[in-house]
């Protein structure tokens, strides 16, 4: 699907590029739109793209061990759209790290989800032909890696205060 411009402006990933850097990003996208409780991708997955929620929730969940189905109360965290913090709307971080899996599953829980995502090896080669947007694209994805980092730390401290409860 032909990627909705005012969608892309919404990616703060991009906002430190010049017009002319974004127009040469923009045919790299592609926009697909989810429906509630469908799964965007699962943990395990090859991950193969960057994805950036540009309307709706996405839900980002660990698997069950043995299968079964996930539910909210599996979710280790909620990326809105609406939220203020670009870093919480943007996902598959782990398509630059090895081993390249996806590290847990996404779900839209909204009526609709509104993604943008990119292919890494597009990307890879964008990078290749202009080093500034690839440094200007990977600093963001630092601050990304980062965040959730934060997130992680904040999950296993609730877990462990529960147990202690």
């Amino acid at each position: 699907m032909i990627v909705n411009r005012e969608y892309f402006s919404k990616i703060e990933a991009f906002k430190n590029l010049t017009d002319d850097q974004r127009s040469r990003v923009i045919p790299l996208c592609e926009e697909v739109v989810f429906q509630e409780g469908d799964r965007l991708f699962a943990e395990g997955d090859p991950a193969q793209h960057v994805w950036f929620v540009v309307d709706g929730q996405v839900d980002l969940r660990f698997e069950l061990p043995d299968r079964r189905q996930t539910t909210v109360e599996h979710t280790i965290s909620i990326e809105e759209a609406s939220r203020q913090d670009a870093e919480a709307k943007t996902l598959g971080w782990s398509c630059f790290v090895p081993p390249h899996h996806m590290m847990l599953s996404a779900y839209c829980v909204t009526r609709a989800c509104s993604i943008i995502r990119i292919h890494k090896e597009e990307l890879l080669h964008l990078f290749e032909n202009d080093p500034v947007i690839g440094y200007r694209f990977l600093t963001y994805m630092i601050a990304v890696l980062g965040y959730r980092f934060i997130q992680l730390e904040e999950t296993v401290a609730k877990m462990i205060g529960h147990g202690m409860i």
